[in-house]
């Protein structure tokens, strides 16, 4: 196997029935294109902790640190293979806390706040947007982890329990 790994993390922050999103620009891997909050790529000593990792680049992208969400959970992971990658992405949710000022500007690109009945006309990553879509129907209903591998067509989700 010649692939290498490719680790990732993106946290969806939510306030009400919203969702904050970034329009990414030029980014190495993913640009021109709605993603999710803040989210980006391992550092070296993060490589077992994705917590650790979103939690970095929300202060670094949005300037927000853990104080200023609640209910952070993550939620959903991924696997797709393209370009001679495996890419694992790690998908966090969080709602912003209600001291937290909800005008919210990002290095990375253009943030803006979407209702959940806009998500689906935008255009996002491949697997993002059928986790967005899963995390609609389903995942805001429950405090499940899922997991999902891309197979080019869709990415099927299951239910990951600890046992």
């Amino acid at each position: 196997m010649d692939e290498k790994l490719r680790n990732m993390t993106s946290i969806y922050i939510t306030k009400g029935d919203k969702m904050l999103l970034l329009f990414r620009q030029c980014g190495r891997v993913v640009s021109d294109t709605w993603v999710g909050s803040a989210g980006g790529h391992f550092e070296e000593s993060e490589i077992n902790d994705p917590k650790a990792c979103v939690l970095r680049e929300l202060k670094e992208e949005l300037e927000i640190g853990e104080k200023g969400i609640r209910n952070l959970s993550l939620r959903y992971i991924t696997l797709r293979r393209i370009k001679g990658e495996i890419r694992q992405n790690y998908y966090f949710f969080a709602e912003l806390d209600n001291e937290t000022d909800d005008h919210i500007e990002s290095a990375e690109g253009i943030s803006r706040w979407f209702t959940f009945s806009e998500l689906s006309a935008l255009e996002m990553p491949y697997t993002a947007k059928f986790v967005i879509e899963h995390y609609l129907k389903i995942g805001r209903n429950t405090d499940d982890l899922y997991v999902g591998v891309a197979d080019g067509k869709r990415v099927d989700f299951t239910k990951l329990p600890e046992y």
